[in-house]
């Protein structure tokens, strides 16, 4: 699902690695924490699947698509496969929660009838279709990241990128939040979400990947907990995987 083989980044003028030699390999339907201090290269490996940012070297391989073929012009379609939920929220302040949602699905394409038929499921699956007509600035923050996991989990993409979903969140609310990505990745979305925050690590018990100095220095696969200093952990050769070029696996749907 998510493989990155050898991916080495370095930014001009900058004197380390952003990402040193990393291999990492998600597979579908995973819930995987990446964690690492600031400047550890979380966000640069981030914008690496996303393609905001091109390797020096290595090989990136996302839902069977080979990002050294994306071109330019074929990104934002590529991206559109990707759900991403950012910590700032990142909504349109003049639209509506139901027109936030909406809108992308707009741009994905989709026509007004499906429009009208999805929107209504998805703010019922986070818990606002009351909350439809208000306006960003009427909502809390928690209600807020809500309608962004909404507008991100829309087009049912196979993969949800959570980058510090719960920053500046109250503990129940972090709660809610983290609730409901378990809720989507039980439908079978594969999730990687960044976090600083120790508590949701150590009590959901998922795959703990940690960065430090742009390396993995720990993988977790099972019961991970929260540790910023791990040892290194000797390096694995990423496996194999076949790319079917653009074909997805029929999977069941959130809506």
């Amino acid at each position: 699902m998510i493989l990155l083989d050898s991916v080495t980044k370095k930014y001009p003028g900058d004197s380390e690695l952003a990402l040193d030699s990393v291999s990492l390999h998600i597979e579908p339907n995973e819930f995987v924490f990446l964690v690492g201090k600031s400047g550890a290269g979380k966000s640069t490996l981030i914008k690496m699947i996303t393609k905001e940012e091109i390797p020096d070297s290595g090989k990136i391989i996302i839902g069977g698509i080979d990002l050294d073929y994306v071109k330019k012009r074929h990104i934002p379609g590529y991206r559109r496969r990707l759900g991403v939920v950012f910590q700032d929220f990142k909504l349109l302040p003049r639209r509506t929660v139901y027109e936030n949602v909406a809108f992308a699905l707009e741009i994905a394409g989709m026509s007004n009838k499906e429009i009208r038929r999805t929107v209504p499921k998805v703010l019922e699956l986070v818990d606002l279709l009351d909350q439809a007509n208000k306006f960003p600035d009427q909502l809390s923050g928690g209600q807020a990241q809500r309608v962004s996991i909404a507008r991100s989990v829309a087009r049912q993409p196979k993969i949800l990128i959570a980058d510090e979903p719960t920053a500046n969140l109250d503990k129940l609310t972090t709660s809610e939040i983290i609730d409901l990505l378990k809720r989507i990745n039980d439908f079978g979305t594969t999730i990687l979400v960044t976090t600083h925050n120790e508590n949701v690590v150590n009590n959901l018990q998922k795959r703990v990947v940690t960065l430090k100095n742009g390396k993995i220095v720990s993988d977790q696969k099972n019961n991970g907990i929260y540790s910023l200093d791990n040892t290194p952990i000797p390096k694995q050769p990423a496996r194999k995987v076949q790319t079917p070029g653009h074909a997805l696996r029929p999977r069941r749907k959130i809506i």
